[in-house]
């Protein structure tokens, strides 16, 4: 068998043996896409009608590495809101790019077109305090990159901006963003020369030439208003109290 048969029977076996009385499963991942290689791991998002709570889990079936997201309607559905909300499609794009499994199948192609609606109409327009949050933080990492610094710090302030940039380049152009490695592929899909630029400006800077990745940053800021220190101000939730740690009365 080839390593898409090997993944389809797989996949059979964990879903019959470890999720009896599923309704339907979304099977996805480089492998399921026929673009897998050695390491690759299964996606699956299993729905049942009822759980007292969702769950992940990961394990290991025959050579083949599973990562298990197990889910009913509204655990998926809370899943899919925090997704948009994030700007991080990762459950939504599981389920647009998967194969169905299951008993309740066109229950399951019902949540691939939704999934796929999604993806298409693009997370919610970048504003307002989300904008500035993230501005914030890009702005307070670009100022610790102008100061003189050790090799090791700069290799750790480049690393925490990765992430942030690359919010503010793929959201603020209306394009999902993603963690890890789908940021570069997410950037090439959206504009080659961009990419280009982003991973040349990192590359450099992990040599200790941070001159292009400042330019860049400052670019991107500048498309939103510029840099944003002042007047940064984020209220805690009314839920962050805890009974006092330290007894006051022996001060």
């Amino acid at each position: 068998m080839n390593v898409f048969e090997t993944a389809m029977q797989a996949t059979s076996t964990v879903l019959a043996s470890r999720f009896p009385g599923y309704s339907f499963a979304f099977a996805s991942g480089s492998i399921i896409r026929g673009e897998g290689t050695k390491g690759s791991d299964i996606d699956l998002v299993v729905v049942f009608n009822r759980l007292e709570t969702a769950w992940r889990e990961a394990f290991i079936e025959g050579d083949l590495p599973f990562e298990v997201f197990v889910q009913d309607p509204e655990t998926l559905s809370w899943f899919f809101e925090s997704d948009i909300g994030r700007g991080y499609p990762l459950i939504i794009h599981m389920v647009a790019t998967s194969q169905i499994w299951g008993p309740d199948p066109g229950k399951g192609q019902i949540w691939k077109e939704y999934a796929a609606s999604v993806l298409r109409a693009g997370p919610p327009e970048l504003t307002g305090e989300k904008l500035n949050t993230l501005k914030y933080q890009i702005t307070d990492l670009l100022d610790d990159l102008n100061g003189e610094r050790a090799g090791s710090e700069l290799r750790a302030i480049t690393a925490q901006l990765y992430q942030p940039l690359a919010d503010l380049m793929l959201l603020g152009r209306g394009t999902w963003s993603g963690k890890g490695k789908w940021i570069p592929r997410l950037l090439r899909e959206l504009e080659q020369s961009l990419a280009d630029r982003f991973d040349d400006a990192f590359r450099q800077a992990a040599l200790g030439k941070v001159e292009d990745l400042r330019n860049l940053t400052l670019a991107e800021l500048n498309k939103h208003s510029g840099p944003f220190f002042a007047g940064d101000k984020r209220m805690a939730s009314e839920q962050a109290r805890r009974p006092s740690l330290v007894d006051m009365a022996a001060l």
